[in-house]
């Protein structure tokens, strides 16, 4: 049985994916190989293949928790007992944040999506698909209820957002003359702008 852990007790799952995301973002999905991965990680291929079952794991694993995060996040936004323009405004401005936070996952996601296998790629499009829907259900409720204009489709307005989010890793710099929350807010208050009738 492989440690789960190393002399500072970070468990091998997360001294694996460390190590996948770093590789992944300097060198390439396809460019990484395992061997490369457990020297990094400072473990053997067979603790690698007991927490995961393959590269595609990594892979998948990378921007999967990434996701589980930001959608546990917009389901705390959505269910909050405050108005729909504020629930929008903190969700919108949020999955900045936490994609800046976390951008070589969301830049190795986007560079390697297609590389991962028929069965995961359809799983990842279906949590992606989880959480623009529940994004759009906000917006839907703001134009239900007169808070936004219907001028343009929900659909329309949450491809918009998340286009923008989806070319951050493109752009952003850590060291430039934003910080991810400034970031964050001038994507928010565009948004909102788009929205108020």
């Amino acid at each position: 049985m492989p440690r789960t852990t190393d002399g500072d007790g970070t468990p091998v799952p997360q001294r694996l994916l460390a190590a996948a995301t770093r590789l992944f973002a300097e060198q390439g999905y396809d460019r990484t190989s395992v061997q490369e991965i457990v020297e990094a990680a400072g473990v053997t291929k067979g603790a690698l293949y007991h927490y995961f079952g393959s590269k595609d794991d990594l892979l998948h694993e990378v921007y999967a928790r990434v996701l589980r995060l930001q959608q546990e996040r917009l389901d705390a936004f959505a269910d909050a007992d405050e108005p729909v323009e504020k629930r929008v405004r903190d969700a919108a401005a949020d999955v900045v944040v936490t994609t800046i936070d976390n951008l070589d996952d969301a830049s190795i996601f986007f560079r390697s999506m297609h590389q991962l296998s028929p069965e995961k790629n359809k799983q990842v499009r279906a949590e992606r698909r989880r959480y623009h829907e529940r994004f759009r259900a906000l917006i839907e409720e703001g134009q239900r209820t007169g808070v936004f204009t219907r001028d343009t489709p929900a659909d329309l307005v949450v491809d918009y957002h998340f286009g923008s989010i989806h070319h951050l890793s493109t752009w952003y710099r850590p060291d430039g003359p934003l910080s991810p929350q400034e970031v964050a807010d001038h994507l928010a208050d565009l948004l909102l702008r788009a929205l108020r009738p």
